[in-house]
């Protein structure tokens, strides 16, 4: 208790001095002078020198360099940050969609690992680690103060071979896990015609909905989405709901391509570097592959960067109802820089906003209707501690607004008293107790019903409402 008890002071405890980091962040930059640069990068090279001649034990040098080049990058915000070779390769590695591990995105948080999102169906995910849960030890060991890439490391392992984390929720609650070390082979894109809880799939009269779930944003994304897409249709799908909850991001053209799918035109995302004319805007092409069926985007406090891409391009074009909880709140790009060596810095270059304009970093994409998660697990919050606000040293958002007007809400208050272990449910299951999954589903037939009385004559319309 008493351990637990020290850990959560250590985690609340940078909190206090939140305020006084923001509002020393928002104070006017003094920039130094070329001459007052140099002078400093002196000094550097001296604590460099006096450190390694005077500590009490031989130093690793190459370890003191990196850690400097680590701490100068990540004082700029949460996603900067120097990468070794090894590091570089790891993360060219999970670009094309498998690597070792525990199948887990993980950000630096104020001195503690942060939760991000599990991908889905890798041994994060099956322990039941949750999105911006906090791990506070690996192995007994505590991981205050290491970088995000030793975290990494120490979580890294040969494929079958165990690791023990202490996972700390938003409330206070801890609990060890012991997880089993995989090869994470994702595969962002799964789909499925789903029908209401309760309906005969067999019944050629009960309307099907696509469901494209997207677990992260990757090369081969856009492709499995169009494949997805093409089998759907021939099924004869009355509308799509695309799942991006938990969903931490991955590549932009990949959220690019996802929006452009559904859209047949219109602005999908612009980004804006530091410069006032550094703006890159990106428009879709001409063809919708829904072919103008009703679209649902489920997102929640888990969807961060390309999820929110994709859900702001939809709804700010009126091309798609955005269902579920506030997102992330992640809008700012990130790039590769190669240094020549094999390293690299992983670096934010520019802010992303979503066609009407708005940024969503700090803040998040709002829902048209909020429908709060409900199944086994107890409801989740509808304000949650967790977002891309809650960094200690995030971008700001250049265009915040306090938010007056409430979307409507909706939520089931009714927890499951079913005893089975939600794991061995079946999928059918799973979906009759995924309440934000069924409100999309009969969203998306309500939405076609609407629409096709829309091209309906009164006469039609008549006949439509005697029929029922």
């Amino acid at each position: 208790m008493i351990k637990y008890f020290l850990v959560l002071l250590a985690l609340s405890m940078p909190v206090v001095s939140n305020a006084a980091d923001k509002k020393q962040k928002d104070e006017p930059i003094v920039h130094l002078t070329d001459e007052q640069i140099y002078e400093e990068l002196k000094k550097l090279a001296l604590v460099f020198e006096v450190a390694r001649e005077n500590f009490v034990e031989e130093a690793d040098e190459k370890k003191m360099l990196e850690a400097a080049m680590n701490g100068m990058l990540a004082e700029l915000d949460p996603h900067s940050s120097y990468l070794s070779a090894d590091d570089f390769k790891e993360f060219n590695d999970k670009s094309h969609g498998e690597f070792g591990g525990l199948g887990i995105q993980i950000t630096s948080d104020r001195g503690a690992v942060r939760v991000i999102s599990p991908i889905d169906d890798t041994p994060a995910d099956k322990a039941g680690i949750k999105a911006g849960e906090y791990i506070t030890h690996i192995d007994g060991e505590t991981v205050f103060d290491l970088t995000l890439n030793q975290a990494v490391k120490k979580m890294k392992g040969r494929p079958g071979t165990k690791v023990k984390l202490t996972v700390v929720s938003d409330d206070g609650e801890s609990r060890e896990l012991t997880l089993k070390r995989a090869i994470i082979k994702v595969k962002s894109v799964k789909f499925d015609d789903k029908v209401l809880d309760g309906a005969d799939k067999d019944d050629k009269d009960v309307p099907h909905v696509g469901y494209v779930r997207i677990s992260d944003f990757g090369a081969t994304t856009a492709r499995d989405l169009k494949d997805a897409m093409e089998k759907l249709e021939k099924k004869n799908v009355v509308g799509y709901i695309v799942d991006v909850r938990n969903n931490p991001g991955g590549y932009l053209t990949a959220a690019i391509d996802v929006s452009d799918a559904f859209l047949d035109g219109g602005e999908i995302v612009s980004t804006r570097g530091k410069e006032k004319t550094d703006i890159e805007r990106v428009y879709a092409k001409p063809g919708d592959m829904a072919n103008g069926k009703p679209v649902v985007v489920l997102i929640n406090h888990g969807s961060a960067s390309a999820s929110e891409i994709v859900a702001g391009a939809l709804q700010d074009n009126g091309r798609g109802l955005v269902m579920g909880s506030q997102s992330f709140g992640k809008g700012s790009v990130q790039q590769q820089k190669p240094l020549g060596d094999g390293t690299a810095i992983h670096i934010t270059i520019a802010r992303y906003y979503t066609p009407s304009g708005r940024s969503i970093q700090n803040e998040g994409i709002t829902p048209d209707v909020e429908v709060l998660h409900s199944k086994i697990e107890v409801l989740e919050k509808r304000e949650s501690a967790y977002s891309e606000a809650s960094f200690k040293n995030s971008l700001k958002n250049d265009k915040s607004k306090k938010k007056d007007n409430k979307k409507k809400s909706d939520k089931d208050g009714d927890e499951s008293t079913d005893e089975t272990p939600y794991e061995e449910l079946t999928d059918e299951e799973k979906d009759a107790l995924d309440y934000q999954l069924q409100r999309a589903i009969g969203m998306v037939i309500a939405m076609d019903k609407m629409q096709s009385r829309a091209n309906m004559s009164p006469t039609d319309v008549l006949a439509d409402d005697a029929d029922e």
